[in-house]
């Protein structure tokens, strides 16, 4: 059964048909999704492209060469080392992983390493004949098994005398301690010292002393060490390193363990489904009740750092396990007082997570209001609560050479608890460690040597990794490069000792810069030095590290910056398994590691001598005073001091480590790589590209690869002599030969490359590949040797049946003559005697031929007799044989029949084994389900007991009660007397508890104040919430700022053009300046003699500048239309510069295609293609930070939304309260009902039991009534402050009115405002990318990077455009002024314009800079250009002219495909934005439609006012027919305005008076919560006054039982009416609670609407006007667009006539290229010639362009805004004819390069489409797998959040259930007592429902005078509202003078408005409106 899952079938290795297959179809590898890679056939080949047939579906495909990589024959089927693979390659090595998996062979070979694949499930080959059949074998002999490996390294100890390691690595769950476990069970088996011979030959593994131990070790360090994560059940969350040391004899005599990177921080958290440690849970579990006592244990939802309860693991019991590691503990001898001390340290730290800390009031200092969990904490670790909350709350802290005590805030003691709690495990797990070393070196004897067993976590890559992922890729950094120096260490040793030379590689050094980029020290220093180094700064943060980072490793090749602004990732470094994004959070904390001290000294002081020892080293522990000093200090003593004895983390890991890498260094290591095949746990599932990544991750593809540098595949010389000696029949002679001889005859033979082997003493080596070749062509020479072999064979039996039918036509003949010559001589006579007379011719021998014949016949009579003698002797024998046989036969008959039998019995035993193995896990199953409900049941049943057993003490008792009472009856009578007298006696103290209610109503007044304090934070977060969602909080500063600025420089602009002659004279000024300029230009001139025809031009243009300043002052529109298409052109330019210098790369990568053959083209195309996939990674990586980015805006919002419903929580307490007493009263109603129904029952069995029950019920009954009086009270105060809310709320509903209809109107024209922002920003956005273009050339590995960089900054440019609108909205108010008069519209439309300007200015500039770039790089890549084609002409001569005559096609094509693209671009771009710009047009159209046909609405509204308004409309409407008559009748409107503002004032004093009256309204209604909760409190004292009252006088009442018998009538009607009344007063509470939490939510939404509505108010107008003029402005460019693009349409159709002349002349010249092959030296020479022109072209252009940059600087000094502004564009327009004319020339040089213009093109935009394409569709697949991921998240958040309020809520009825059991326990003890209250009682009850009434009628008057003052509020709202209807209507006037009829309808909408609002004021005041 094992040797199924160890041995690889043979036979299906060497199957004839699978090779045959697999030579006929030439089957390869293409890539899959889904299978990683899948088996297909190829077809066909052409160019870089082949034709594929998948072989699962006939499919058939073209995939790229690149991507196919070849299969191995199918000799190489499931081999059990990967290295001796002829194709080393990743589908190979996948698809042999898989196939073994899939057979059951988990364990395979891949050179140094065994992979390991985890089976999900139990295999037979660990038992104890698996390991005798490895014991002794070498690693060849046997199949791959862990136990080989052990096994060789056992061995290799013994025999080398040399140390030995295992390193077991891989992710989590993928089985590298359970590897582990087997390492050590062999060792324990094979090395055991206590081992007889008798022991040996049993079958059960026996151990000494020692080697129990070493395996009683492991369930101890999984206990405290190990966890259930989402990957594995039994996760070990840390890396161990176990030594075991062995003498001479090979004997274990001790062990060693060394732990590393313990993942702490899961002792406090824990993520979903996950657990925590598991001693947490086995304590929990396991423990008896004396020892949770003893450990003062709780339950699982007990403590905090339990996240997640109770979470179990399947197949798993805690408490078996919890006995089973108290029991290692016992065999490893650790006493049991060093047990419950461990076990308090655990139950300690479980007790640390319940401390709770609360912000005081008034100050952020932290207080500890319970102390409960510090007292048991303080139990368990023997300290003092009082020092312990001191040294929390207040720890002392040295500052200077003096202490101070430092008050802590809430988040610091947190911190300070979570620390501690993580140092208490961490030190614990040290100490334990330690114990198991000290019990494991116990022995005496000295060790000889070792074999050390290495655990650790493989390479981790998350999203986002932190400190922890550094350290362990660290590591796993420095096992690579160790595995590496030892691969390259034996591949040395190999070809040394087989005599081959070739140049040694150290691998080990590859990874080298990675490690110097961690640990290096200094110069530069690395991570971890910097990390150190920023630990000791006092104010360094994380981001101080991340910069310091940066700045000394940033040019590091395996560093990397973050890409974007926006990523998480901090930094980025390049590990050997793939880039790691780094976030550095708390990176300084991890490494301090820091605690508080003081707690620390508690802990080291200790009354408990477990705890003390744990904390014996706190002086070397990082103190509060350290972390204090990063913070606020700078260096002080406490730093000095203590640098010698502070250790960070990083550098205790480093050294850790460094002595581990020694250690292994000084061993020979085996390497053992656990894989996990899929994350379900399923057994016999492998997902492909899981196990790739982790192959990547695990190093053994970096192992293939060394391996292909090398000569991967060796084989001896007989091997290879035996199978590949058909390819050579004749090169080895007959006879004996050597076989090195014969292989280097048959390598002659073969002609193979030097370079693809080498022959040594043994082995022939090959390059990976060579074999496989070898192996087709061995297929083909056996195909035609089989062919030959068969025609042979046909041949001869083809020769062999014509020789018989030739014999048979000659037998034929001779018949026929015979018989021919026969009928002739038949009648003749003679014939006729010659026949009779022969036959007589032998009479005369007949004597002698009868002697003759007597002789013979006595030989034979002899020969008879002996053969009859002979005869019966066999005969004889033969009958013996017989009967044995016979015998032989029934004997195997039984045998068969009984083999059959057994064949049959093992075939159904088989069957029913498997399927009692089914029905066993079932039944076990099934089993642990009925354990589990037994065990419920049994404590159920002895819960009913202990309640049956106290129900019968409870009836006992009452019973002997009932006697008692019917004793005591007498004596009652004479003590009513005396009740009468208390009864006084409780009324003063009645008068007393009036007083105390007093006292309590005060105390409810500042908690009222509190609420209030509470409020106002819930605003203030209302007022973040709007900040987030906004998301430009960080740039609103700055953007105020220039607004300001903005603000004053507008004002200067109108004073200059209110004075008119002033610009005049400036305008002088500015010339008389440019007269100097030229004077500086001519002594300029006369300096650069050189220059002097380019300067002149220049002043030309200069000149004509300065004549268009004159003419831009009336037509700034036009020129800015002149600026956007000499941009255009200018675009063009550059955009036709980068494609000539993306057709020189296209020219490299043509020339390295042809020259495929040489090796520095085959090392270019490497290059290219590195770089290429370099690109897509960052195309990848971008989309992954794209999507990361959105995912962050989400969790932005999300917690948006989840600080709103954090704050509706928290206004929700005082409700919470409530409910949980109303909860509290319902369930003692319930548990009334039920004691009732049992009480009437036992009235009719028992008469006795009855009166004392009914005693319980009158008690219980008072109680309810009680319960139902705060109820009453309650409601009563809910309803009033719900109906006071109500009030409020319809106030300000009130006053939102009137601003409905304007808010739809401004939301509206705000969005078209936005959107027509948007459509600048999309301007700016273009000219952003060309910019990112044109570095494309400088920076070609980072293009993608800088474009979404470029697409970054036009996202922020959009976000700061509408930060700027928002804020010129906000600040509407102070702009009243600016629009009142059209004039200062236009000033404002000049202003952007100017801003506009300026922007292109700065813009032109970095084109120019950037453009200058483009030719220094376009330089630099002809020069590349030129010394390839040196090379080339060198090295292939005879193509030459051939490649040169492509070279020129290649060019021309180039050309005219960058010409096309341009065009296309352009005509596309065009047709972008005048599609966007009519949409915005139509969209502005509709909606000044809508704002139309909404004033001719108000118009017919607003009929009261259409008098005035007619007057002042007909006054104003002349005032808006020029510019001219609005300036004189400028003072008239400054006369209103400020008519205006007095108005404001007004109204903004009567705001305020409505402000302060609700102000005043929201006390009272403190005012009367603060009464209700006092009230409340008093009457609760009363009662329990009243309750311990009548527990004195319960002896005295029990006279009183006779009349109560009386009485039970009136008292069952009572609790009927009471009943009836409780469920009224639930209905009214829910209902209450509903309207209250209604209200809340209006009102936070309307304290958010307020604000914007009053905002929008002032904006409404403003925004009107500025989209108008917006709206003209689009139409504009939406017509110059249109023209543009016919312009584009033309340009087109004559590129498509172009492209058809290149087609005929492509035809043409290929001819050409066919017939003339002697034009070689012209054409070079004309190539030169036209670069040459090129070259001084471009020289020509960098001049004129650096010549133009001084004069622009010149000019910016000289002139102002307007001046700059037209220099620029004359510059612009100078530097794009030049460019258009320099761009004529160069078509005119290439119009000859045309030819092959259609099939670049084609070839070219069918690989941009595809792709862009394909990343499209990755793109939007992956948005929609974000927000589908989002919406789970969402829905899985709000899931949780329900069922974990469901789960407070069963857990509070559970512990108020219980509470209530105690209760009623006591109540039925007390029962007999209480039914002698009940008539008092009553009585009471009816003198509080009085009380109740009164109070309720008191509510209603406060109610009524709410009300009354809230219609006053209203009639104060309405008078508002009148004078706010005049301010509207003078606000409006303003932007009816600019544009007439406009402004009409603009006051008319906003009387309308105001009607509208009456009309909501009438609804509220007579009908009350919905809202």
């Amino acid at each position: 059964m094992a040797e199924k899952y160890l041995f690889v079938d043979k036979d299906f290795m060497n199957n004839p048909l699978a090779q045959a297959d697999w030579s006929a179809k030439k089957l390869v590898w293409v890539p899959s999704e889904r299978h990683g890679f899948e088996a297909a056939s190829l077809k066909e080949e052409a160019g870089e492209d082949a034709l594929v047939e998948l072989a699962e579906n006939g499919k058939k495909v073209r995939v790229s060469k690149d991507d196919i990589q070849k299969m191995n024959p199918p000799k190489f089927s499931k081999v059990e080392d990967m290295a001796e693979l002829t194709c080393l390659n990743e589908a190979s090595v996948l698809h042999n992983l898989k196939e073994r998996y899939y057979s059951g062979l988990i364990y395979t070979y891949s050179g140094l390493f065994c992979v390991v694949i985890n089976p999900y499930k139990n295999l037979p080959i660990y038992s104890e004949e698996i390991v005798e059949m490895y014991k002794g074998k070498k690693r060849h002999e046997m199949p791959p098994h862990i136990y080989a490996i052990t096994d060789t390294a056992y061995r290799s100890m013994m025999q080398d005398r040399e140390d030995q390691s295992i390193l077991c690595t891989g992710e989590s769950g993928a089985g590298k301690t359970e590897n582990t476990k087997k390492v050590i069970q062999y060792l324990a088996h094979v090395a055991s010292s206590h081992k007889s011979k008798k022991e040996q030959q049993s079958s059960v593994l026996s151990y000494g002393e020692l080697e129990r131990q070493l395996l009683q070790a492991n369930p101890i360090l999984e206990a405290f060490g190990n966890a259930k994560t989402v990957k594995n059940d039994n996760s070990s969350r840390f890396g161990k390193f176990i030594r075991i040391n062995f003498d001479v004899t090979g004997y274990i005599v001790g062990a060693n363990i060394e732990t590393y990177l313990l993942e702490k921080s899961r002792a406090i958290r824990q993520a979903k489904d996950e657990r925590a440690f598991h001693i947490f849970y086995y304590l929990m579990t396991g423990a008896g009740d004396k020892l949770k006592k003893e450990l003062l244990l709780e339950g699982y939802s007990s403590y905090r750092f339990l996240s997640n309860g109770n979470v179990t693991i399947p197949g798993q019991q805690d408490k078996d396990l919890f006995n089973e590691t108290m029991d290692a503990m016992g065999i490893m001898g650790i006493p049991e007082e060093e047990q419950l001390g461990l076990l308090k340290v655990v139950s300690g730290v479980l007790q640390l997570g319940n401390i709770s800390f609360k912000k005081e009031r008034n100050t952020d200092q932290a207080s500890m209001p319970d102390n409960t969990a510090a007292q048991k904490l303080c139990r368990l670790m023997g300290m003092s609560v009082t020092d312990f909350s001191r040294a929390i709350l207040s720890p002392r802290i040295k500052v200077g050479r003096d202490y101070v005590q430092k008050a802590q805030t809430k988040e610091q003691a947190d911190f300070a608890v979570e620390a501690l709690a993580k140092a208490t495990y961490e030190r614990l797990f040290r100490w334990l460690v330690l114990r198991i070393n000290k019990a494991l070196d116990k022995t005496k004897r000295q060790g000889a040597s070792f074999i050390g067993i290495l655990d650790i976590a493989g390479f981790e890559i998350f999203e986002l990794n932190s400190f922890e992922q550094l350290c362990i890729n660290y590591t796993n950094e420095k096992l690579q490069q160790l595995f590496n120096h030892t691969m390259f260490i034996l591949e040395q040793e190999e070809y040394q000792r087989e005599g081959i030379e070739w140049s040694f590689i150290d691998f080990g050094l590859d990874l080298q810069p990675c490690i110097d980029l961690i640990e290096r020290p200094a110069h530069p220093p690395g991570v971890l030095a910097l990390l150190d180094e920023e630990c000791w700064f006092p104010k360094a943060t994380d981001k101080t590290f991340v910069e310091k980072l940066v700045q000394e490793q940033g040019t590091h090749p395996k560093f990397q910056k973050p890409r974007q602004l926006k990523d998480k990732a901090d930094f980025c470094i390049m590990h050997y398994a793939g880039r790691v994004d780094y976030k550095a959070d708390e990176w300084l904390l991890k490494n301090m590691d820091p605690l508080n001290d003081n707690v620390a000294t508690l802990l080291h002081q200790s009354s408990d001598k477990f705890v003390a020892e744990l904390w014996k080293d706190v002086d070397r522990i990082v103190g509060l005073d350290q972390v204090a000093g990063m913070n606020e200090t700078a260096f002080g003593s406490s730093y000095k001091t203590k640098k010698g004895m502070f250790r960070t983390v990083g550098q205790l890991y480093k050294e850790s480590l460094t002595k581990l890498m020694a250690t292994l260094r000084n061993t020979n290591p085996n390497f053992v790589r656990c894989i996990i095949p899929n994350h379900e746990k399923r057994a016999g599932k492998l997902d492909p590209h899981l196990v790739l990544d982790q192959l990547r991750c695990n190093g053994v593809l970096e192992g293939i690869r060394i391996c292909r540098q090398g000569f991967p595949n060796r084989i001896i010389f007989q091997e290879f002599r035996q199978r590949y000696e058909i390819l050579t029949p004749n090169a080895i002679p007959k006879g004996f030969m050597d076989g090195k001889q014969a292989c280097e005859r048959m390598i002659r033979a073969l002609e193979l490359d030097l370079n693809l082997f080498r022959i040594g003493q043994s082995k022939i080596f090959f390059r990976a590949g060579v074999l496989a070749h070898l192996e087709e062509e061995r297929d083909l020479k056996i195909t035609d040797i089989i062919i030959y072999f068969q025609a042979v064979c046909r041949g001869f039996l083809a020769r062999k049946a014509f020789a018989k039918k030739q014999q048979q036509l000659s037998a034929l003949k001779v018949l026929q003559r015979n018989c021919a010559a026969y009928l002739k001589l038949r009648h003749w006579q003679w014939w006729r005697l010659f026949t009779k007379v022969k036959p007589l011719l032998q009479v005369t021998r007949q004597e002698e031929e009868m002697l003759a014949k007597d002789e013979e016949l006595v030989k034979v009579k002899e020969k008879q007799s002996k053969v009859e003698g002979e005869m019966v002797e066999m005969e004889r024998k033969h009958q013996q044989l017989l009967e044995e046989k016979n015998i032989l036969a029934e004997q195997l008959q039984a045998e068969t029949e009984l083999f059959a039998e057994a064949e049959e019995m093992r075939a159904r035993l088989a069957a029913k084994k498997q399927e009692l193995e089914e029905i066993l896990h079932d039944l076990e199953s099934r089993v642990e389900e009925e354990e589990e409900r037994n065990q419920g049941l049994q404590n159920e049943k002895k819960k009913m007991q202990t309640h049956i057993q106290d129900l019968e003490e409870q009836l006992d008792e009452e019973e002997a009660a009932r006697q008692k009472l019917q004793l005591e009856k007498v004596t009652a009578e004479g003590k009513i007397k005396k009740l009468e007298d208390e009864v006084l006696i409780m009324d003063d103290q009645n008068n007393k508890l009036q007083k105390e209610k007093k006292l309590l109503e005060e105390r409810i007044g500042d908690l009222s104040t509190n609420m209030a304090e509470e409020e106002e934070k819930s605003k203030n977060l209302t007022k973040l919430k709007n900040k987030h969602e906004s998301m430009i909080s960080e740039l609103e500063v700055r953007l105020k700022k220039e607004e300001k600025a903005r603000q004053e420089l507008d004002k200067g602009k109108r004073k200059l053009e209110a004075e008119s002659n002033d610009l005049q004279e400036q305008i002088a000024d500015l010339q008389a300046q440019i007269a100097e300029l030229k004077a500086q230009l001519a002594k300029k001139e006369e300096e650069l003699q050189n220059a002097l025809g380019r300067l002149e031009d220049e002043t030309a243009q200069k000149n004509n500048a300065l004549k268009k300043i004159r003419e831009l002052e009336g037509h700034i529109s036009d020129l800015q239309e002149d600026l956007d298409s000499e941009r255009a052109a200018r675009n063009k330019a550059e955009k036709y510069k980068r494609d000539l210098g993306e057709e020189l790369e296209a020219l490299k990568s043509e020339l390295e295609d042809t020259l495929d053959s040489t090796a520095t083209q085959q090392e270019l195309r490497t290059k290219r293609e590195q770089e290429v996939t370099i690109l897509k990674r960052a195309l990848e990586e971008e989309s992954r930070s794209h999507e990361a980015q959105m995912q962050e805006m989400r969790q932005k919002q999300t917690q948006a939304v989840e600080e709103l419903t954090e704050q509706l929580e928290q206004s929700k307490r005082v409700k919470a309260n409530l409910d949980k007493a109303k909860q509290a009263l319902e369930k003692e109603n319930g548990e009334l009902a039920r004691d009732v129904s049992s009480l009437s029952q036992a009235k009719q069995e028992v008469e006795h039991k009855r009166k004392k029950l009914e005693g319980q019920l009158t008690d219980l009954q008072a109680k309810y009534n009680d319960g139902e009086k705060q109820k009453a009270e309650l409601g009563e105060r809910v309803s009033k402050l719900s109906n006071e809310l109500d009030s409020v709320t319809n106030l300000l509903n009130e006053a939102e009115g009137k601003t409905i209809k304007l808010n739809k109107d401004v939301s509206s024209l705000s969005s078209q405002l936005q959107d027509t922002q948007e459509l600048l920003s999309e301007e700016t956005r273009m000219k952003l990318n060309v910019t990112t273009r044109m570095r494309q050339v400088e920076e070609e590995r980072n293009t993608l990077q800088e474009q979404l960089d470029e697409e970054v900054e036009a996202k922020r440019n959009v976000e700061r455009n509408i930060s700027t609108l928002n804020i010129q909205l906000s600040d509407s108010k102070k702009k009243l002024e600016e629009f009142v008069s059209s004039v200062e519209l236009l000033e404002e439309g000049k202003k952007r314009l100017q801003r506009d300007l300026e922007a292109a200015n700065t813009q032109f500039e970095e084109k120019a800079s950037a453009y200058d770039k483009l030719e220094k790089t376009k330089n630099r890549v002809q020069q590349e250009l030129e010394d390839l084609i040196v090379d080339l002409d060198n090295q292939r001569q005879l193509v030459s002219n051939l490649e040169k005559k492509q070279k020129k096609f290649d060019q021309m094509l180039a050309e005219e495909k960058s010409i096309s693209n341009k065009y296309a671009d352009e005509r596309d771009r065009a047709e972008a934005e005048a599609r966007e710009k009519e949409t915005r047009a139509l969209s502005l159209a509709r909606a000044l439609d809508e704002a139309q046909v909404s004033r001719e609405e108000l118009e017919r509204i607003n009929k009261q006012l259409r008098t005035e308004m007619e007057d002042l409309v007909s006054s104003k409407d002349d005032v808006g027919k020029s510019v001219h008559e609005m300036e004189k009748s400028k003072r008239a409107l400054e006369t209103q305005v400020e008519e205006m503002k007095t108005q404001l004032e007004e109204l903004e004093d009567e705001l305020q008076a409505t402000e302060d009256a609700k102000l005043r309204l929201e006390v009272n209604m403190q005012a009367l919560k603060a009464q209700f909760e006092r009230d409340l409190q008093g009457r609760d004292e009363q009662s329990e006054e009243k309750r311990r009252q009548l527990g004195k006088q319960v002896r005295e009442l029990e006279t009183e039982l006779e009349d109560e018998r009386k009485q039970r009538v009136l008292v069952g009607t009572a609790k009927k009416k009471l009943e009836g009344d409780l469920k009224e007063m639930e209905g009214q509470l829910e209902a209450v609670t509903k309207g209250r939490d209604e209200a809340i939510k209006q009102l936070r939404k309307i304290q958010g609407q307020v604000k914007d509505f009053q905002r929008e108010l002032e904006d409404a107008c403003n925004a009107r006007e500025e989209v108008l003029a917006t709206a003209k402005e689009s139409e504009k460019k939406a017509k110059s667009l249109e023209a543009e693009l016919m312009q584009l349409q033309e340009d087109l159709a004559a590129a498509e006539r172009a492209r058809k002349q290149a087609e005929a002349e492509r035809d043409e010249l290929a001819d050409e290229l066919s017939s003339n092959t002697s034009g070689k030296s012209a054409i070079v020479d004309e190539k030169r010639r036209l670069e040459a022109k090129i070259s001084a072209l471009e020289e020509e252009l960098e001049e004129e362009q650096s010549s133009m940059e001084m004069l622009n600087d010149r000019l910016k000094k000289a002139m102002q805004q307007t001046e700059q502004l037209n220099n620029e564009l004359a510059s612009e327009r100078s530097t794009s004819q030049k460019n258009e004319s320099a761009r004529q020339q160069l078509e005119r040089q290439n119009k000859e390069l045309k030819a092959k213009l259609q099939e670049m093109e084609g070839a070219i935009k069918s690989k941009f489409k595809t792709s862009i394409t394909s990343l499209e569709a990755k793109v939007q697949g992956l948005e929609e797998q974000l927000e589908q991921e989002a919406r789970e998240k969402q829905a899985s958040v709000k899931g949780l959040r329900q069922k974990e309020k469901k789960l407070k809520d069963m857990l509070m009825q559970v512990e108020d259930e219980r509470k209530q059991a105690e209760q009623y326990k006591d109540q039925a003890e007390k029962a007999n007592a209480r039914v002698k209250q009940l008539k008092r009682q009553l009585e009471e009850s009816e003198e509080e429902a009085q009380r109740i009434t009164a109070a309720r009628r008191k509510l209603q008057r406060e109610l009524d005078e709410a009300t009354e003052s809230s219609e006053a509020m209203s009639r104060e709202v309405a008078a508002l509202k009148n004078k706010l209807r005049r301010g509207n209507e003078v606000s409006f006037s303003a932007p009816r003078r600019g544009g007439g009829g406009g402004g009409r309808r603009g006051v008319i909408e906003a009387g309308g408005s105001d009607e509208e609002a009456d009309g909501h004021d009438r609804d509220f005041n007579g009908t009350k409106a919905s809202e």
